[in-house]
């Protein structure tokens, strides 16, 4: 069996972190799937900022992202809010801010490998499309998982996951790559470390499928 934690199945203790920013936002009264808008807010300012080349800002907007992505959860349980539309509204807000916050990299016009190779410079959107392509197949292994082997147990509101410690690059692995990118300069190389460990993180969940449901 391969078996790779990953920050993922630390979760909750980072949330346990968070707590006092739920807090806040339950004596405001806003709602999780408010709290999950302002997460996709974030996130296509991220997207923006990428593409206008601003990478610093844009790893702090994609910072409070995550930020809103994490607080959401914690606002539903406690407030005990969970819904089936809010847990796929979650879903979907997440995959929109993966795949335009790389877009907006892949869209900068930075050099990403051509600067270092005769390779002409389309080859930089293509690494770009393909960091997109991995970051979202590797989460979407998982509803398919849900829907075609009926997974449905649900603790606090989320499917108890059986890909949870699978998989040894996810999207909080991502969104620190990509942030370490943006504050260092270097976003071009995070974009590379993001298109093959999505890919190969991806074909690791597979391998783990084949080898437990054959």
């Amino acid at each position: 069996m391969i078996l790779a934690m990953n920050i993922t199945a630390l979760r909750p203790r980072f949330i346990r972190y968070l707590e006092p920013v739920a807090d806040v936002f339950i004596r405001f009264g806003i709602t999780p799937n408010q709290i999950s808008m302002l997460a996709l807010i974030a996130g296509i300012t991220c997207a923006y900022l990428f593409f206008q080349r601003q990478f610093l800002w844009g790893s702090i907007f994609l910072i409070l992202s995550a930020i809103f992505d994490l607080v959401d959860g914690s606002v539903a349980r406690k407030t005990h809010a969970h819904s089936d539309f809010g847990a796929v509204f979650d879903w979907i807000v997440d995959k929109y801010v993966d795949a335009l916050v790389l877009l907006g990299v892949g869209l900068s016009g930075i050099s990403i490998i051509s600067q270092y190779t005769t390779v002409p410079a389309v080859s930089d959107f293509a690494i770009a499309a393909f960091a997109i392509v991995g970051s979202l197949m590797n989460t979407f292994i998982k509803p398919v998982v849900y829907a075609e082997i009926g997974y449905r147990e649900k603790v606090e509101g989320k499917i108890d996951d059986p890909l949870e410690g699978v998989g040894f690059f996810g999207r909080p692995e991502t969104f620190i790559v990509l942030i370490l990118g943006g504050i260092t300069g270097f976003i071009g190389i995070s974009v590379i470390i993001i298109a093959v460990c999505t890919n190969l993180s991806a074909i690791q969940r597979i391998i783990y499928l084949y080898r437990t449901l054959s």
